[in-house]
Order: C-alpha cells, then sequence, then structure tokens
C-alpha cells in the first residue's frame, strides 16, 4: 500500500520548481558570488534575485534578508547577536514557555552568562497573553521573542500586539516564524517585529538554507566572524544552490497565500475524526486561531505512538515521549494543562501540497480499525 506523508511540519519535500531553479547551479553556475569576474557576477546576480524573492514574501526589503543555514541559526544569530551586542542596554529577555529548543536553548545558554529571562506561560489554547508579556517589561529588557505559531499545536501566537508593545516601549521584537512562513500571510512591518525567522525545509525548500530578517537600524553582533558576507552579518561564501531554491520555494509560496485547499482538507479531516470518534477525540490547540494545515488531536486514554506504530505507511508525529511503559507529555500540552489521559494519545497531523482527500480517508479508517 502507499506510504501516506502527514508530517509536514517536520519537513516538506522539495518542491518540483525548487529542483529545477536549483538545477543549473549544480553544472553551470559555479563561481564565488564575491568574484569580480563573469563566473562571480553570474551567480551573485542568482543570489540577489533569491534574497529578493524571501524579502517579497514577508514584506522586507532584500537589504534585510541575511541567508542562514536554517532556522535553528536564525534564532541563535536573533537570539545571541542581539544580546552580545546591546547588552550594555539591558540583561533582560522576554520569551515563552512553549518556545521551540532553538529559542529556549540559546536563553539558558545566555542565562548563563548573565542574561536574565522571564519565560511567560500559555492559556489552554496554548496561546501567550500579549497582557502578561507587558507586564514583564522592566526597565533592562532589551528583546522580546515570541514564535509566530506553535509546531505541535499549530496555535498562532498575537504577534501584532505584542510587536505594538515592543514598539511603544523601544524594545527589540524577534518572532520565529520557522513554522508559519509560507502557511499564513506574513508582513513584518503589520507585525512590528525587527527580526524574523524562515527555515527552508518548513516550505519546500532544501535542508539546510533559512533566513533572518534584520529590520534596518537593528544592531547584532555575528556568530560567524570572517570576510563581510551576508552584509558581515555571516561569514562564509554563500550555499548559492540552496538560497535560490528557498528564494524560488519563496516565490510560490507567495503565489498560494489565498489557496484555501489546505485549509478545507484540514476542516474535513477534523470533521470526520469528530463523527468517527465523538467524545473519543479531543483538539488541542486554538480551534480558530492556528495554522490551515495542522491538527493535533488526541484520543483519549489511548498512547499515542502506539496508534502511529500501528499504522507504518502514515508519517505523523507525537510530542509526548514514551519511555520503559511511562509517557512523559509535551512540554507544551503540560503549559496548557492538558491531563495525562489526553495527552498521551495526542499525534500531530500536519497536512501540505501534495496531501489528497484520499489519504484522509485512509487515514481515518484505520484509526478506526485501531481505535
Amino acid at each position: 500500500m502507499d506510504k501516506i506523508y502527514l508530517d509536514y511540519n517536520a519537513s516538506t519535500p522539495l518542491a518540483p520548481e525548487v529542483v529545477d531553479a536549483m538545477q543549473p547551479l549544480l553544472v553551470d553556475f559555479y563561481g564565488n558570488p564575491s568574484a569580480l569576474h563573469w563566473a562571480g557576477s553570474q551567480v551573485k546576480e542568482l543570489l540577489h534575485h533569491a534574497r529578493e524573492q524571501v524579502a517579497s514574501l514577508i514584506g522586507s526589503s532584500a537589504r534585510e534578508i541575511i541567508f542562514t543555514s536554517g532556522g535553528s541559526e536564525a534564532n541563535n544569530l536573533a537570539l545571541k547577536g542581539y544580546y552580545f551586542k546591546n547588552s550594555h542596554k539591558g540583561n533582560h529577555i522576554i520569551t515563552s514557555k512553549i518556545e521551540h529548543p532553538a529559542i529556549m536553548n540559546p536563553c539558558k545558554f545566555l542565562e548563563q552568562i548573565g542574561a536574565k529571562v522571564t519565560y511567560v506561560g500559555v492559556d489552554q489554547y496554548g496561546r501567550v497573553s500579549s497582557e502578561e508579556v507587558e507586564k514583564e517589561i522592566t526597565n533592562e529588557t532589551i528583546l522580546i521573542s515570541i514564535m509566530h505559531s506553535n509546531n505541535e499545536t499549530g496555535t498562532l501566537q498575537p504577534i501584532k500586539e505584542i510587536g505594538e508593545i515592543a514598539d511603544k516601549n523601544g524594545i527589540a521584537f524577534h518572532t520565529d516564524a520557522s513554522q508559519s512562513t509560507g502557511k499564513v500571510s506574513i508582513n513584518v512591518n503589520e507585525l512590528k517585529v525587527d527580526l524574523l525567522t524562515v527555515a527552508g525545509h518548513k516550505l519546500y525548500a532544501p535542508k539546510g538554507i533559512g533566513a533572518l530578517f534584520i529590520r534596518n537600524g537593528i544592531e547584532l553582533e555575528p556568530l560567524i566572524h570572517g570576510a563581510g558576507h551576508e552584509f558581515g552579518m555571516r561569514a562564509g561564501t554563500e550555499n548559492t544552490l540552496l538560497a535560490v531554491g528557498l528564494g524560488k520555494a519563496c516565490e510560490l509560496a507567495k503565489q498560494q497565500e489565498e489557496n484555501p485547499q489546505i485549509k478545507d482538507l484540514t476542516n474535513y479531516f477534523w470533521n470526520q475524526l469528530k463523527a468517527e470518534f465523538g467524545e473519543e477525540v479531543v483538539l488541542n490547540g486554538h480551534p480558530k486561531q492556528r495554522l490551515p494545515n495542522t491538527l493535533n488531536v488526541s484520543f483519549v486514554r489511548r498512547i499515542g505512538q502506539d496508534l502511529i506504530s500501528a499504522i507504518p505507511r502514515l508519517a505523523a508525529s507525537t510530542g509526548s515521549a514514551c519511555h520503559a511503559g511511562n509517557i512523559e507529555l509535551s512540554p507544551v500540552l503540560k503549559e496548557m494543562n492538558v491531563s495525562e489521559e489526553v495527552g498521551m494519545g495526542a499525534i500531530r497531523f500536519s497536512l501540505g501540497r501534495y496531501t489528497t482527500k484520499e489519504e484522509i480517508n485512509q487515514v481515518v479508517l484505520e484509526l478506526k480499525r485501531i481505535v
């Protein structure tokens, strides 16, 4: 039987158009973009075009886009880079308790060298309160970092409201939009963010490429020192091959921004599950303020990993870990105060551009057979 992939939040396949855009760089465009001769200028032009494509998707200028090796590096550059450059102004950072490890661990590192970090909680839907963020601001606060959407539940955060608070208080604001970029419309000026993270392999580009939006006027200390690549923000000859892939993926995402197909399919999936399992299935996360492709559901008094394992052809994920028969709930579900009997049955289904209704029907049938 055909395999079914419903783990698009973990990684997406390469879009065929992205593969086509990258293909010439494997053969013909091999020059160093910093070189002044014909071979370098060709590649430099491709790199600049890719930067424009990324910028266009999020409403920034190309000059504000720095290519990185992925979302984790972009997050590290945003947090550490800002702290190293601006800690003379204060040492306080505000973030949330449900951030990705690529935010949590840099924060823990910065705490070891003098930073004070406040971790704000979330409500039952996994949503941060902008009022709580505002309450935690002190005279020492220099940076706020709140994810745009949660990778497990898909819950969207009140980024615009927090951006306005940060702007009013003269505090830099970063959002990790790794999971959101390409799924929902994002405009850095409307959101009032100063730093924003993009991860290529979440939007049909290759792994190993990402970007950080750095608003003009925001100063960071580079993590990688050397020659002046990426406007002096990241030394090392640019990976033009992957940057071109990310650029093309961003162009495709912008073309499909208003496409309701994935959202309709996700809603169809949830309605089918409710029809089959009734009270035995629970939605984790916000019912409306969430990513259009993400469905985190719990099968009550079941173990999510056992259900996934019973359908070998299905690729989906569960945030809970099983150790020697004991179930450890996902930290995100814990912060949402999800009970153990509900949380242990959590499965994250994340749909994508190539998901079909037939695949959804097959998964529902398989789950019905097991549950």
